[in-house]
């Protein structure tokens, strides 16, 4: 009896595993079971990492941008397009990991866990179409503004979420791949989406001065003094222009090197480190599962000069375009963030939409009031752009097309290159809430280069939303 005891024991142990088992693959099935069917080998629906059928992806004019036919990849017929909007429809080869036709392969081939990937209705291999938020015309006139220099362009509307534009620069025509892509240093890295990417960030000074806004009580009534540099543990830290004797508005508004490095030390590593992690440094945010490359800023290890330095947006910091426009929206919003997406929908082949994009706030970064007191002074930093350069027929902010709230910044990249132009900011139209970042390598000065960009493809924007 004893004997039979525990043969029973045993068999109700492997039964018990079995009944496990069988729960765990049915659940890992219903979770992973898209990614299974699209893995390379799996012939039946995958070539060389690509699908070898899928639906259409679309913008959100419903302009066909991609889908596929007899195993291969087809793209719009307009080449500007197609370049505009190569880093988030995707290449034929899938090197752009963050493009649609990679990252989303899995709905593009249509994938349920009852039929797999074949039609409820037929035994022929089917996929659903994927609509994406993006404006494929606000998409060609941003990459024409950036006139073949490297960089990106990020817009979103920061009420509802929806991404209206994300172009990355250098480029190329999906449907003529250049022969030298590989050697040719034109395009070094295009096989990034730089409006994911990190780069140097001078626009930094916001987050520095959401710090001070919090820290320093007598902030708005200080007197700084700018010479053309400061000298901060020994070393000197240099400004662009003798400011002279600067308030914090103005020294945002003119964006003084010495004001941010002298508020940076004051404010000490505990402060920076804290209110950089809690405006989105050191953080990944996604898009529609995506996450992007986090903006740095790491400052254990530097002294009181390298301190001042980062607080300027210099030493090893780093920003994200796509980051800088989620804060920019947070500052329009009184401090919340509303998530971006980029699929609008997705329709199977019997015409369901089996995903819609949903409007989700993301954590608060800035309390209602520090929100209010940035959109007061990037207001101001405008106007005061605007005068500064009204005799600049170049410069981005002179005739704006809509009124804007913006900082513009200039990122010092070293090897005697020509330094980065930025500028971020949000529309203060009721009507057009959008934010936005846009970043020019080798621009110079972001007000000249940078905002030449966001002003043109602001003005095709709106046309979106008359």
């Amino acid at each position: 009896m004893k004997t039979t005891g525990w043969r029973s024991l045993i068999l109700y142990i492997i039964g018990a595993g079995f009944l496990v088992g069988i729960i765990f693959f049915i659940c890992s099935y219903f979770i992973q079971g898209g990614s299974w069917a699209i893995r390379p080998s799996n012939a039946h629906i995958t070539n060389n990492g690509q699908l070898t059928y899928s639906g259409e992806i679309t913008d959100r004019d419903s302009n066909l941008l991609s889908y596929s036919k007899d195993g291969v990849q087809q793209y719009n017929d307009n080449a500007l397009i197609r370049k505009a909007t190569l880093h988030v429809v995707g290449d034929p080869n899938g090197y752009i990991s963050t493009g649609a036709q990679y990252a989303f392969r899995t709905q593009l081939s249509g994938f349920n866990p009852i039929t797999g990937v074949v039609s409820p209705f037929g035994s022929s291999v089917t996929g659903s179409n994927i609509k994406l938020t993006i404006s494929s015309d606000v998409s060609a006139a941003a990459l024409q503004a950036l006139n073949g220099k490297k960089g990106a362009v990020a817009v979103y509307n920061y009420k509802t979420g929806e991404v209206l534009c994300m172009v990355s620069s250098p480029t190329f025509d999906p449907l003529n791949i250049p022969s030298d892509i590989e050697t040719n240093s034109a395009y070094e890295g295009v096989y990034l989406n730089n409006a994911l990417s990190s780069t140097p960030g001078s626009i930094f000074k916001v987050i520095t001065a959401a710090a001070a806004i919090e820290n320093i009580p007598d902030l708005d009534s200080r007197t700084f003094h700018c010479s053309g540099s400061t000298i901060i543990n020994g070393e000197k830290i240099t400004c662009d222009s003798v400011h002279g004797d600067i308030s914090f508005q103005n020294g945002l508004a003119q964006s003084c090197n010495v004001v941010f490095a002298e508020l940076a030390v004051e404010l000490g590593k505990d402060t920076m480190t804290k209110y950089a992690d809690q405006l989105g440094c050191n953080t990944n945010f996604y898009l529609d599962g995506n996450p992007n490359k986090m903006s740095s800023y790491n400052v254990e290890q530097a002294d009181d000069n390298s301190l001042a330095w980062s607080g300027i947006g210099q030493y090893t910091d780093t920003v994200n375009p796509y980051h800088m426009m989620i804060l920019m929206g947070a500052i329009a919003n009184g401090g919340t963030p509303v998530n971006p997406y980029i699929i609008q929908s997705v329709t199977n082949s019997i015409g369901l939409q089996t995903k819609t994009g949903k409007t989700s706030n993301g954590d608060n970064m800035l309390k209602q009031s520090t929100a209010e007191e940035l959109q007061r002074l990037m207001r101001y930093t405008v106007q005061e752009g605007f005068r500064s350069c009204v005799t600049d027929g170049h410069c981005g902010l002179r005739n704006f097309s809509v009124p804007v709230a913006a900082k513009t910044g200039t990122a010092e990249v070293g090897d005697n290159k020509i330094p980065t132009g930025w500028i971020v900011g949000y529309s203060e139209r009721d009507d057009l809430p959008l934010a936005f970042a846009v970043v020019v390598e080798e621009g110079n000065y972001g007000r000249n280069s940078a905002g030449v960009v966001a002003n043109t493809v602001l003005q095709k924007a709106a046309a979106l939303y008359t």
